[in-house]
Parts: structure tokens; sequence; C-alpha cells
């Protein structure tokens, strides 16, 4: 008899449904402790040299508010070919209801860690449905589900458009349509800009969003949908205030320094959880979304 979905560790096309399984990658398994990859901070976009210990403080205090809320954690596992980027583990994988497709990232440095997302989910009993490879590139962080049968990418400088075709190819035997919404040149190419920095589902009616930073016909396309929007504070726009992860039943998760968009979000009913994040997310330019890779929502 078939495994079920839950057995093999994925289940639902959805970005909020409760959280059950989630993996993460530590800044120690990152190697922010390590001089030779610290060295590399500014090349790879970070605002400063970031400081190990208070980013591993930062880094278990989400660990624990995941636990808190009802998820397992799974640690990635360390390897020399990781960079400090490793810790944003969304980007290099996205499970779908027929195993895990394994991303080939934009940023040249993260190409090893669609490899390593692989060894988990071996290591987990999760099929691969595929891979995207060269010249293609793509990122999680580009992907939102709007339903379980349409997949949303963001085509930039992370996800060009030979990956949204291949995303094309794989999904659609399974019956899920992928839809290309087109990103702003924003900061360019060096910068992080995501489908997720501008867009974060709250639940199955409610998206938070930077509404001047997305194009028109993206922003037509979710209220075509039903979804209604809560705009961040854009005083809070530089730390990261669009990236919230959905825990599940109008729980989410948010950087504490966002103050004003999160008692936007608590006005609106939802119940919000937060962490000190200035070092493990401001600086690296990846939020709470970002450094969780979910793997089962029930």
């Amino acid at each position: 008899m078939p495994r079920t979905l839950a057995e093999l560790g994925i289940n639902r096309h959805s970005m909020v449904a409760p959280l059950l399984r989630v993996a993460v990658c530590s800044p120690r398994t990152a190697g922010w402790n390590q001089p030779e990859r610290l060295a590399r901070w500014q090349e790879l976009g970070f605002h400063h040299a970031p400081d190990f210990e208070r980013a591993q403080a930062q880094h278990g205090s989400l660990h624990g508010e995941l636990s808190a809320a009802g998820a397992e954690v799974i640690d990635i596992i360390p390897s020399a070919d990781l960079s400090l980027d490793a810790v944003y583990a969304h980007d290099a994988s996205l499970p779908t209801d027929f195993g895990l497709i394994l991303m080939r990232p934009g940023k040249a440095n993260r190409i090893a860690e669609g490899k390593h997302h692989g060894v988990l989910s071996q290591t987990l009993g999760i099929p691969i449905l595929g891979e995207i490879t060269a010249p293609a590139t793509t990122e999680a962080g580009d992907m939102i589900w709007l339903h379980p049968n349409t997949l949303l990418i963001g085509h930039g400088f992370r996800s060009n458009a030979a990956g949204i075709q291949q995303m094309r190819e794989l999904l659609a035997p399974a019956g899920v349509e992928v839809l290309s919404a087109p990103l702003p040149y924003g900061p360019g190419p060096s910068a992080c800009l995501h489908l997720m920095s501008l867009i974060s589902l709250l639940d199955e009616q409610t998206a938070i969003v930077d509404l001047p930073w997305l194009p028109v016909e993206t922003v037509e396309l979710l209220k075509s949908r039903g979804f209604g929007f809560i705009e961040i504070e854009y005083s809070e726009r530089d730390t990261l205030a669009c990236n919230v992860l959905a825990l599940g039943n109008k729980r989410l998760l948010a950087i504490e320094e966002n103050r004003k968009t999160n008692a936007r979000l608590r006005r609106a009913g939802f119940d919000v959880r937060t962490f000190p994040a200035s070092e493990i997310c401001i600086n690296g330019s990846g939020g709470p979304t970002c450094l969780t890779r979910p793997l089962l929502r029930g």
C-alpha cells in the first residue's frame, strides 16, 4: 500500500496550515564561527561582519519559538561547501505533495545547498520529485502557493525564465499550474529581492505586502483570488517587515524589531510571536521565512 503524504514527511501545498515539521540551518552549521567563511561577509551582501555568538543565540530563540508552536525542528547536517547564506534554509528546496524539488540558486555560492537538502530528504524518507539544472536558476523564496494547484514564482535575478519553465514541466503532470510574476529591479542583482520579500501569506485569505513594490498584475492576480492585504509599516521595510512566517491557526512568527508592523498584525487579529533578529535576519537580509524550510503542514 502506498504511504500517505504525512508518512513521507510532506503534506499540503499550503504556506499557512499548522506547521508540524521544519528544517533549519544554524549559524554554527553554516560556519559563522569559521574565520575563512566569515571573511566573505561583504562579498555575500551582509551589512556588517556577523557576530557569531549573538547570531547563534538569536537562532536559538527562533528554534524555541518553532518548537513551542508544535513543530518538529530538524537541523541540516554541516558541510564544508556551505556558506554563510546557508542559514537561510528556505531557498534550496521546495516540498510538494509528490516529493521535494531541489533548487539551483541564482546566487553562485548557494548552489551546493540543493544537494544537501536532497541528502536530508533521503534521511527523512522524502522522495525527490526532481531538480533544477543549468542554465536554469530558482530559489524557493520566489515561490508562493496560492492554491494547492497553483504556484506563483517571481521572475527576477534569483529565479530566471528557464527555471520557471523547468518548474512548470516538473509540476504539470501533477496538475499544478505555475504562474510567473515579474519582480522589480530594486537594489540590483547583488541584493536579495525575492517575491517573498514583498508578500507573505498569513492565512488562506490574507497577505502582508509591501504594496508600492508589487507589480500591478501581481496585485490584481491576488485580489482576483480573494486575498485581502495588510500593508507593512514602510519605515520598517529595510528591517524585513514583510517577511513573516505563518505557523497556522492565526499564529505568526515575526522579527521583534518591527514593532509597528507587528502591532498592525495584532490589531488584525493575529497572534504574533517574535524573536530578536538584528544579527541573524536583518544583517543578512533574510527573515523568519528565509530561516526555515517547512516540510510538513497539517
